[in-house]
């Protein structure tokens, strides 16, 4: 009784705040427009008739569809043929998805979570299995999927203690959502633990999936030529959130301007550029913009005392140029952003201390001289300033960096051969 209770109050305050939904996506896409573009498909209404049978990959945003490559490109291995329907909830997330399709696919947004929303949706699509990427978990999109026999599989699934103690707070509408799983590929024996506290009955553990990325070499040799360009070192804020940048930024400028390195931030929410531009200009620092420019760097920007990284999916760029790099997210307590990325690309990382997205990630980066851990902001850019001023040191933890992320690739095989024998 009470988790049909707390489902009603679910949805029922879901379907209360669908007109703020809407208008939020819409001044949402005053900056970013594809959150007006197909608004039907928010609330499952389509134009198109659609064959069924797909195999469907929830992707939320950025960091979850560039996960989803390399498992959808296993999935084509084993089943030649495979018809995906690729769905989002950010502009971010879609933009980049659209590179995953092949002839007879399709890409859509995800409902939002009301049940006449998912029921048209599953109706619509009628997908042979889902795929949710990573943390997603959908009350009334689990028990719809659950009502059609609809078998769905949470991949390179993790949950941190924190979201974990946070579910439990809310267990009578999350356990019967996680209990409607056919079945979970977590990340990590700690993840797995908590899947099933959580009440996910089938829990494989077979790694993370964003070892099995290959950074762009392209991306990589321009970067590693504008560094050579600038005849300077350049220190790499890596996907900034909100408040960190004027952490750094206040440690930064207290610096004697001569013994400074190029400072790039590249924010983690693209609606943030403008914001952090000026953030960077109140400081008193000369600003560059990559979108002011591009295949080369103008000479303005040569000469500039910090860079703005406010382009989409040059991340392996931005490492390329980078002579070490500080990690987004892990200065306040927001768990960290992506670290095996950095790592792939050889650029030696600093973190802060919240890492919790990616624990058990961290911890191996750190095991395996990767990365160093810092207390805060200030010591994190001593650290790097030491790093940078260090050749043999710093060339030494690139390559420590390189192989730590090439003995733990893997994880997308696992999980496309999991898939295809449920």
């Amino acid at each position: 009784m009470k988790e049909l209770i707390s489902r009603w109050l679910y949805e029922s305050l879901l379907r209360l705040a669908t007109p703020l939904y809407l208008l939020r996506l819409w001044r949402r896409g005053a900056a970013e427009a594809p959150y007006r573009q197909h608004l039907g498909e928010r609330l499952g209404l389509y134009d198109k008739a659609s064959e069924a049978g797909r195999v469907w990959v929830h992707a939320v945003s950025l960091g979850e569809t560039l996960a989803a490559k390399a498992l959808v490109y296993e999935l084509r291995l084993l089943k030649p043929g495979l018809r995906l329907l690729l769905t989002h909830s950010t502009a971010t997330g879609r933009e980049a998805g659209a590179a995953l399709l092949q002839e007879g696919d399709a890409q859509a947004w995800l409902p939002y979570d009301t049940p006449g929303a998912v029921r048209r949706f599953l109706r619509h699509w009628q997908p042979s299995m889902g795929v949710l990427m990573e943390t997603e978990i959908w009350p009334v999109l689990q028990h719809e999927s659950a009502r059609v026999r609809l078998p769905l599989v949470l991949a390179n699934a993790r949950l941190s203690e924190k979201s974990f103690r946070q579910g439990r707070r809310l267990r009578w509408l999350m356990e019967p959502a996680a209990a409607a799983l056919k079945m979970a590929l977590a990340q990590t024996e700690a993840d797995a633990r908590r899947l099933r506290d959580s009440g996910v009955r089938n829990v494989q553990v077979c790694g993370n999936l964003k070892f099995d990325l290959h950074p762009d070499e392209s991306l990589l040799a321009r970067g590693r030529a504008w560094h050579a360009a600038l005849k300077r070192p350049v220190l790499l804020f890596a996907v900034s959130r909100e408040g960190e940048e004027a952490m750094l930024l206040s440690a930064f400028t207290a610096l004697p301007p001569a013994s400074r390195p190029l400072l790039l931030i590249v924010p983690r929410h693209p609606q943030r550029f403008d914001e952090v531009a000026g953030l960077i200009e109140a400081a008193g620092l000369k600003l560059a913009r990559r979108s002011s420019f591009g295949g080369e760097p103008t000479a303005e920007a040569l000469s500039a005392d910090a860079w703005l990284g406010d382009s989409l999916r040059e991340m392996a760029l931005y490492y390329g140029m980078a002579d070490a790099a500080l990690l987004g997210g892990s200065f306040l307590p927001l768990g960290g952003q992506n670290l095996i990325e950095a790592a792939a690309c050889g650029c030696p990382l600093l973190m802060g201390p919240h890492t919790f997205n990616f624990a058990q990630a961290a911890e191996l980066a750190l095991e395996a001289g990767a990365a160093l851990r810092v207390v805060d902001m200030s010591e994190g850019l001593g650290q790097a300033r030491a790093l940078i001023a260090d050749a043999s040191r710093r060339e030494a933890m690139a390559g420590r960096a390189e192989l730590f992320a090439a003995v733990h690739r893997g994880a997308a095989r696992r999980m496309a051969q999991a898939l295809m024998s449920r």
